[in-house]
């Protein structure tokens, strides 16, 4: 879960130095599916008798806000092939 956390505002930083809007938005979309790979160790993480504890209502709803940005992001870059994005 930390490696995808931290792989979000990674792939966020290095597409904004790599000098293009198309690979900026490429790696906005890798971001996005790293907050996608978050969300499912969430749930597994759910089924684990150690991570009981974890408020996921929380942490549900930082990952969405997440994906929201991102979302809007890459469509305000790239907005005419962005429409597969609005789920």
């Amino acid at each position: 879960m930390r490696r995808a956390a931290v792989s979000v505002p990674s792939n966020i930083a290095e597409g904004r130095h790599r000098g293009t809007k198309k690979e900026f938005v490429q790696f906005l979309r890798t971001a996005l599916g790293s907050t996608g790979e978050l969300e499912t160790q969430m749930e597994i993480a759910k089924l684990l008798p150690r991570t009981k504890d974890l408020n996921y209502e929380k942490i549900s709803g930082l990952i969405l806000e997440v994906e929201r940005m991102l979302r809007s992001m890459i469509q305000k870059l790239n907005p005419k092939s962005e429409k597969a994005l609005e789920a």
